[in-house]
């Protein structure tokens, strides 16, 4: 009689695994990008505390606007240039429907101790994200800030039913010189549910 209970098996049961893996994973991304965005206060830049990091100083456009070149300038202590440290700046945008774009590692220009790095946000976005990767000549590497980001708000924001900055129209509706949110956010759910189609599919 065991023997028989053996020769059930599902096949499929792999398959069933997979698709629930996949499904998860892509709920678990898209809380990770809302999570970014809902964590900030809003309207308030956040940056390095330079007596604390390996930073002497640093300079970003703020606000940053919209279809406008945002730039960032850190620059690195004597003590780290001193010991051939280098930096990695990854940048995030997010936007006002409440979602964040994946991380990017920025294009670096260095110039001695100044490292610029630059960007043009798309409509509609809340703010840029951004943070430092200290890399010592021991081959360790540093996050700062670890675990989270320094923050930059655009000058047209949503936040709790209404539109703020220096963009946002006067009742607060939207921006002054952008069209309504909402459609960057359906693209991203049409291929999350292409994504698990294929995997049922399959």
């Amino acid at each position: 009689m065991g023997h028989g209970s053996i020769t059930q098996i599902d096949e499929s049961t792999p398959i069933n695994t997979m698709r629930t893996v996949i499904a998860l994973t892509l709920i678990a991304l898209i809380a990770i990008s809302t999570t970014s965005y809902a964590a900030k206060t809003a309207g308030e830049d956040n940056g390095p505390d330079v007596d604390e990091t390996p930073f002497e100083s640093f300079t970003a456009t703020s606000p940053s606007v919209s279809g406008e070149t945002w730039t960032l300038v850190v620059v690195m202590d004597d003590a780290h240039m001193s010991n051939n440290t280098t930096f990695e700046i990854t940048s995030q945008i997010c936007l006002n429907e409440g979602v964040c774009d994946p991380p990017v590692v920025q294009e670096v220009t260095v110039n001695g101790a100044n490292h610029t790095t630059s960007l043009t946000p798309p409509d509609d976005h809340s703010y840029v994200n951004w943070r430092v990767k200290a890399m010592y000549e021991d081959d360790t590497t540093e996050l700062f800030p670890f675990g989270s980001w320094y923050t930059i708000w655009s000058s047209c924001y949503y936040d709790d039913g209404g539109y703020y900055g220096p963009d946002a129209d006067g009742d607060g509706d939207g921006c002054a010189s952008e069209e309504t949110p909402g459609f960057t956010l359906i693209p991203a759910l049409a291929a999350i549910g292409l994504a698990i189609a294929i995997a049922r599919r399959d």
